[in-house]
């Protein structure tokens, strides 16, 4: 299949980029289980797998900046150009670059962390919402690398917002059960009303990682407007209607294999692959 490049309500425009169809899932336990074989018999270390999974979230973002600038220009050009990570060229930094990242305390957090700084990197402004700093040594040394390219980190997430073009939902991954603590109830209500596009990270947060949305109540308005799915898309992606990728270009076939999934064919030296419509089928 051919990637379509649209925006919420568009018609889809059809640019000629190969898109991965019928993704199976990974349940919970099934992907708790595989970063824990990655990390032993596969010899990744989670600073390793963190950085990838955080260099796919930061490139599926730098995507999407250059569809709306595709938007306004018609130019077929520039999305190619998107997908040859050349975006400083196309979509200088005064181009709707304030892109607010929300970190939750533990590694989807740190997915976050890295993105931000790989879109510092590519000429965006980050700021981060981090309100429940980690004592690990690792969230500690990405904190210090963003105060070292001056992120801000901002203690109000909700005015943050403000003055943000694009959100980040870096807070619950697939380890997610239970209630929504604070100081996050308010930050998942912030999630549901915006207008801004959000992009969440692995499980749009406050989702079950099986059964999606809460039936009510807290985050059952959540539905972001992209979602990157960290190595195989997890079971809530059924519930799921916006734009679908997958990042993780890291999983060896005996793994893949092991698991019972299909690794996506990714293109060149891209870090993702957008999901096409299809059928999921859970591991």
């Amino acid at each position: 299949m051919a990637l379509k490049v649209s925006l919420p309500g568009e018609p889809c425009r059809d640019l000629g980029f190969p898109t991965y169809t019928y993704p199976q899932t990974l349940s919970a336990k099934a992907a708790a289980a595989l970063d824990q074989e990655l990390m032993g018999a596969g010899a990744f270390s989670i600073d390793q797998l963190m950085e990838l999974a955080g260099l796919s979230v930061s490139q599926v973002g730098m995507c999407l900046q250059l569809v709306a600038l595709y938007r306004s220009t018609g130019s077929e050009a520039i999305a190619y150009i998107a997908f040859l990570f050349i975006v400083h060229h196309v979509h200088p930094p005064n181009k709707g670059n304030r892109i607010l990242v929300a970190c939750g305390p533990g590694n989807n957090g740190g997915d976050g962390l890295v993105a931000a700084r790989h879109l510092r990197h590519y000429g965006y402004q980050p700021s981060v919402y981090y309100p429940k700093r980690s004592k690990n040594d690792l969230y500690q040394r990405l904190a210090k690398q963003l105060e070292d390219l001056e992120v801000v980190f901002v203690d109000d997430f909700v005015s943050a917002m403000k003055s943000a073009d694009h959100v980040v939902d870096a807070v619950f991954g697939f380890s997610f059960s239970g209630e929504v603590r604070e100081p996050f109830p308010a930050v998942i209500q912030a999630l549901e009303e915006t207008k801004l596009p959000v992009t969440s990270v692995d499980a749009p947060s406050s989702w079950d990682i099986e059964k999606g949305p809460p039936r009510s109540g807290l985050g059952s308005k959540f539905s972001p407007t992209y979602l990157v799915s960290l190595t195989a898309p997890k079971p809530l992606v059924q519930y799921f209607n916006g734009r679908h990728f997958i990042g993780g270009r890291f999983v060896t076939p005996a793994i893949a294999k092991k698991y019972d999934f299909e690794v996506p064919s990714y293109q060149g030296i891209d870090q993702f692959v957008e999901v096409g419509a299809g059928s999921v089928r859970k591991l």
